[in-house]
């Protein structure tokens, strides 16, 4: 390991242990956000347990296998939200009062300072309930699941986190031209709300006629492909994969997400006037 790879995971080791001072600094709060979140998850399991109860599909996917799709997007969710959402959504802040002209003095990779020092720990537990939750999806499944689907799995959720951080990411540099962007948070949002949800549920049933779930499946697949950061990974644990045309598709996009952000990220702090100047 170099010098420069030991020096950015101590510089990250540190941010998780003042993470975690910070929430155990106030354990009200902290209790409060395991509770919220376990009623969430609760909440969830529970409504389409009341719908499985009257249907055998949903789009193709059985309870279990819907479970398991559940379970993935709540993985990437919370993954999402531990390590990344609470720096995006600070970026902001750090412009309107100034604070961005220290970090920009750090001797170390700025992107990496503005996404990595801050940690919601609470939504850890979510990261827990969603891992119990596709242990029991894949027993109910009752299928022997091979060492290639677990790597296979777990390398496309690292790829719909990346997909979701270059999303995020991109969104906060544009703080840098517009001083506050509340408006593009919420519409990242409304966007990745179209991920709780299998692909296929988009599909249409008229062959003849070109029906809306089909123009966004085809938007959230081909163009910003939100429909497969998700389904992908379910697939490849839940059920089988009939073609690889979308993980690859998943994997291109999320890849060329990154050098994308990457680049405006760059061009933003470029445009950017310090509070001295």
């Amino acid at each position: 390991m170099s010098e420069s790879t030991t020096a950015y995971r101590r510089v990250w080791s540190t941010f998780f242990r003042n993470a975690l001072v910070r929430e155990m600094t106030f354990r009200g709060n902290f209790l409060i956000n395991l509770v919220t979140r376990a009623f969430w998850f609760t909440a969830q399991i529970t409504l389409f347990k009341i719908i499985y109860d009257n249907v055998d599909f949903i789009s193709g996917w059985t309870e279990p296998q819907y479970f398991a799709f559940m379970a993935t997007g709540m993985l990437i969710n919370a993954i999402i939200e531990t390590f990344f959402m609470p720096n995006c959504a600070n970026f902001s802040e750090l412009i309107r009062t100034g604070n961005l002209d220290f970090v920009l003095l750090k001797p170390i990779d700025t992107q990496f300072l503005i996404s990595c020092e801050k940690m919601q720990l609470a939504m850890v537990n979510q990261i827990v309930l969603a891992l119990s939750l596709l242990g029991y999806a894949l027993y109910q499944i009752g299928e022997p699941i091979s060492s290639f689907q677990v790597v296979t799995y777990l390398a496309f959720l690292v790829v719909g986190v990346a997909f979701f951080y270059s999303l995020m990411i991109t969104l906060a540099s544009m703080s840098v031209w517009m001083g506050r962007n509340q408006g593009l948070y919420d519409f990242w949002f409304y966007i990745t709300v179209f991920a709780r949800y299998p692909r296929s549920i988009y599909d249409g049933v008229d062959p003849d006629r070109l029906e809306a779930g089909e123009v966004l499946q085809s938007a959230f697949t081909f163009i910003v492909p939100i429909l497969l950061v998700v389904t992908v990974p379910a697939s490849l644990i839940a059920k089988s994969m009939d073609t690889w045309k979308f993980p690859l598709i998943a994997l291109g996009t999320s890849l060329l997400g990154l050098v994308i952000s990457r680049w405006v990220f760059n061009t933003a702090l470029r445009s950017y006037r310090s509070a001295s100047s």
